[in-house]
């Protein structure tokens, strides 16, 4: 008996790894890098530091270490030095379906400022976020028929970037995710002053539909900042630390498909020769989201009931209208948006993990 068990557990440990290592193998991570700036567009010149060389030269160093890796597919928006519409940096990754857009600047300010921030898209959120939004934003103004292609967009107007697609919203949490990554291996192993993940409205992160975030490498107009973004040791540095977070990042979504196969084989009980799923998908209207935590009373939110709040990576998040049912969640969306929400979506759980809205309806 001792023997047969033995021989069991081996053969599942065996066939765990096998599994685990073609799930991990089947599947390719298409990352996009996207180079701010560029051609006749030179981003900021703080202390001579040209901003669209440093941020080509780092791209670089990024996909050099994630090409070390089979899994990775890398495409840059740009690999020289030439002007690149917004929206099309976004179309590069929209087209490619790609599973995360990487969008690497640096910044500047009238005074000392330094250190290194990541932003992720979001409704506006402080002065000082919104004035690095303006100016990362004002390249529209360089692109041929700016006009037509972001009709009624107005990159100095708050009432003008709070429109969020679904899509956008959804990845929100992913977003989050590699963003407090980068961050931390920027403070925690190179020491880099922590200007933190933030939520802003970048145009180049709203042209896409998954992941994405914008980095601010640091300041040029800081000399000492400049100077080391300007160097060999300096870029190769920065490069190697955004590469392993993204590699973090992909990893743990790697281990959470071959978790995902796991839980689809088990998680049916037997019961009278019926197979019953043990999952429920639940609905809830997401109507807010930010790092302050609000009590979740009805005056603060303009009289609709029963909040529910809940808390990821430093950031609260703010529910409405809790179900199971599909067409009571769209009817409470509604709700939310008479209410005076109208960047308010929809979101689906399934065991407390956020699902699409499109898996939910399969599974309705």
């Amino acid at each position: 008996m001792k023997s047969k068990n033995l021989f069991f557990l081996t053969f599942s440990m065996i066939f765990f790894v096998f599994f685990t290592h073609q799930t991990f193998s089947q599947k390719t991570y298409t990352i996009v890098l996207d180079p701010g700036h560029g051609g006749k567009d030179p981003g900021n010149l703080g202390n001579g530091f040209i901003e669209k060389e440093i941020s080509l030269k780092i791209a670089i160093e990024v996909g050099k270490e994630l090409e070390k890796h089979d899994y990775f597919k890398v495409i840059f928006t740009r690999e020289e030095d030439v002007f690149i519409d917004l929206w099309k940096r976004g179309a590069i990754a929209n087209d490619a379906k790609a599973t995360l857009f990487v969008s690497i600047h640096c910044d500047s300010h009238t005074n000392d400022a330094h250190g290194a921030g990541t932003f992720v898209l979001g409704l506006r959120g402080n002065k000082k976020n919104f004035e690095i939004a303006k100016r990362e934003n004002a390249v529209i103004f360089l692109e041929d028929n700016y006009k037509k292609k972001y009709e009624g967009f107005d990159s100095n107007s708050a009432e003008s970037v709070i429109g969020l697609s679904l899509l956008q919203e959804e990845n929100l949490d992913k977003s989050l995710e590699i963003a407090n990554l980068i961050q931390q291996n920027f403070t925690k192993k190179l020491h880099r002053v922590d200007r933190k993940v933030k939520q802003d409205n970048f145009q180049v992160l709203r042209e896409t539909i998954m992941p994405s975030v914008l980095i601010e490498l640091g300041f040029l107009t800081y000399k000492p900042e400049g100077a080391y973004l300007n160097s060999i040791n300096g870029q190769v540095q920065m490069g190697k630390a955004i590469a392993d977070a993204i590699k973090d990042y992909v990893d743990h979504l790697r281990l959470n498909t071959v978790k995902e196969e796991k839980f689809n084989k088990v998680n049916t009980v037997i019961n009278n020769n019926k197979v019953i799923n043990n999952n429920e998908v639940e609905f809830k209207i997401q109507i807010a989201s930010g790092k302050n935590k609000i009590e979740t009373k009805p005056y603060n939110f303009k009289g609709l009931k029963n909040i529910e709040i809940e808390e990821v990576e430093g950031f609260f998040k703010y529910y409405y209208g809790v179900t199971t049912n599909y067409n009571e969640a769209v009817e409470s969306l509604k709700t939310a948006k008479s209410a005076g929400y109208d960047s308010a979506f929809l979101v689906a759980f399934k065991n407390n993990e956020k699902i699409s809205i499109t898996e939910s309806m399969k599974m309705q």
